[in-house]
C-alpha cells in the first residue's frame, strides 16, 4: 500500500490508508487512545480501540515525537480537531522517542532558539515555514509569468553594495572578499544581457542590532529591469506584493488560521492602491505625530510604524535625499539633491518590505558618485563597463523574504520566519 499525506485524507474517506509520521500528542479515555499525528503536511486525529489489543498496547507505550507508520480507515468526524479521523488497525513503530525536551508548556525564547531544530515541528512554526514556502514559490511564479529570467549572483564579492560598515570580511586565498549584501550589481549585468531578471538568495549584513526586525543572514528577492523608470519600478513592486497577498490568502488559509492571523487587514490591502508620499511629506507627517526628524535622517522602527498605521496600507516613500542612499541611484532631474528611490513600508508595524530605485545609467555621473562616496574605483571597474557598452535607463528593487513572511503571517519576530536564524551572538544550532 502506498502511503498518503494527511492533507490527502479527504480524497480517501472510507478507504484503508497508510500514514507515515510522528506522534504530536496523545490522550486516553480508558477504552480509546486518541493520537494526534503529524506528517509535515498537517495534523490528524487517530484512534486506537482497546479491542484491538496489539495496536492498543503499542499506542500506550508511545511518547511524543515517536516516529511510526499507521494503517487504518479514514473517515469524516466533526468532533475531531481537523474534521477527519483515522481508526487505526495496525502500527509499525519506526523509532520510540524518549524525554522530548519541548513539552506542552511555556518555554522562554532562549530555550526555544537553542532547540530550534525541534521547535520547528510545532504547529505554528511549521505553519510559518509553509507560509514561507508559498511566498518564495509565489515570487518565482510572479516573475516567471512576466518573462523574467532567474540569474544567480555570487555570495563572495570583492566590493560593497549597501555601504562598507555592515560587511562580513572573508579571506579569499590571501585576498580580501566579503559575504554579499545584495545581488543587485550583478543583476544589473545580467539585465543588460537578458532584459528582465531576478534572483532569490541569501544576503549578509553585519549590523550590531538585536531588534525583532533584524537578522545577520536573511533572504532577498531582487529584480532588475532594463528600460524601466522609477514609476514603472514602483508599479511592479505593488503588483508583486498584491499577487503574494492574494495567493497566500487563497492557498495558505489553513496556515494563517493556525497562526491566528486576522486577515481582514490583508484583504483591505488588495482593495485599494498603495499610498505614495515623498520623503519631505513623511517628515511633515512624523513631526505632526510627535516624532520629528532632521532632513537626511533615516527612519527608525517607531517612524515606520507611525507611517504604516497612518495609511493602514503599504506606503511608498520616494524622492529620498541623495546623501542618505546608495551611490548608484539616479538623481531626480527636478532636484539633483534627491534620488529616484522609494522604500515600501508595510502597515501594522512591520516596517520596510522593499527598497528600490532607478539606477544611474550615465558613466560620468557614476564615476563622480564613486568619488563622492569615497569608494575605490578598481573593484567597480566591471560595473562601470555596464555604462560604457549599451547603457540604458534601468531600475530594480529588493524585497525581504522574512519581512514579507512576518507581515503576511502576523509573526512577532523575524527569527520565526526562517528555518535557522542567524542573529547578533546567535549562530547555534
Amino acid at each position: 500500500m502506498q502511503p498518503i499525506r494527511i492533507t490527502e485524507i479527504p480524497q480517501h474517506l472510507g478507504e484503508e490508508v497508510l500514514i507515515q509520521g510522528w506522534l504530536y500528542h496523545k490522550r486516553s479515555s480508558g477504552a480509546i487512545q486518541f493520537l494526534l499525528l503529524r506528517d509535515g503536511s498537517g495534523l490528524m486525529q487517530a484512534i486506537v480501540l482497546k479491542s484491538n489489543s496489539a495496536a492498543f498496547q503499542v499506542a500506550e507505550g508511545l511518547a511524543q515525537e515517536s516516529s511510526l507508520r499507521v494503517w487504518g480507515q479514514a473517515r469524516a468526524d466533526k468532533r475531531a480537531p481537523t474534521g477527519y479521523e483515522l481508526e487505526i488497525s495496525r502500527f509499525e513503530l519506526v523509532q520510540l522517542a524518549h524525554d522530548y525536551p519541548i513539552a506542552p508548556k511555556e518555554h522562554g525564547p532562549g530555550f526555544l532558539m537553542d532547540h530550534r531544530h525541534l521547535w520547528i515541528r510545532s504547529p505554528k512554526q511549521a505553519a510559518l515555514l509553509r507560509v514561507r514556502h508559498e511566498v518564495l514559490q509565489g515570487m518565482r511564479d510572479f516573475f516567471h509569468q512576466r518573462g523574467f529570467i532567474a540569474t544567480e549572483s555570487p555570495i563572495l564579492t570583492p566590493a560593497a553594495v549597501e555601504g562598507t560598515t555592515t560587511l562580513f570580511p572573508v579571506d579569499y586565498f590571501g585576498d580580501q572578499a566579503y559575504l554579499s549584501q545584495s545581488g543587485q550589481l550583478y543583476l544589473e549585468a545580467t539585465a543588460a544581457a537578458l532584459g528582465l531578471v531576478y534572483w532569490i538568495g541569501p544576503a549578509f549584513r553585519a549590523e550590531q542590532s538585536k531588534t525583532r526586525k533584524h537578522l545577520t543572514e536573511f533572504w532577498m528577492c531582487e529584480a532588475e529591469m532594463a528600460f524601466y523608470d522609477h514609476q514603472m519600478n514602483m508599479q511592479l513592486q505593488e503588483e508583486l506584493v498584491k499577487y503574494l497577498l492574494e495567493r497566500l490568502l487563497k492557498q495558505r488559509a489553513a496556515e494563517l488560521e493556525t497562526l491566528e492571523r486576522n486577515t481582514a487587514s490583508l484583504q483591505k490591502v488588495l482593495s485599494e492602491p498603495f499610498a505614495r508620499i515623498t520623503y519631505a511629506e513623511a517628515l511633515e507627517l512624523l513631526a505632526e505625530q510627535g516624532l520629528p526628524l532632521e532632513w537626511g535622517d533615516d527612519f527608525g522602527a517607531p517612524h515606520e510604524e507611525v507611517l504604516g498605521q497612518h495609511f493602514q496600507r503599504p506606503v511608498f516613500i520616494e524622492k529620498m535625499p541623495a546623501a542618505m542612499k546608495a551611490f548608484y541611484m539616479e538623481p531626480d532631474p527636478q532636484n539633483p539633491e534627491l534620488v529616484l528611490a522609494a522604500d515600501l513600508i508595510a502597515p501594522e508595524g512591520y516596517g520596510e518590505l522593499i527598497g528600490g530605485s532607478q539606477r544611474i545609467s550615465d558613466l560620468e555621473m557614476l564615476e563622480r558618485k564613486l568619488q563622492e562616496f569615497q569608494l575605490p574605483r578598481e573593484p567597480y571597474e566591471w560595473y562601470l563597463d555596464l555604462r560604457r557598452y549599451g547603457s540604458v535607463p534601468h531600475s530594480g528593487f529588493g524585497i525581504g523574504v522574512e519581512r514579507t513572511v512576518a507581515w503576511i503571517a502576523g509573526a512577532k519576530h523575524l527569527r520565526e520566519c526562517i528555518p535557522f536564524p542567524r542573529q547578533l551572538h546567535r549562530i547555534y544550532p
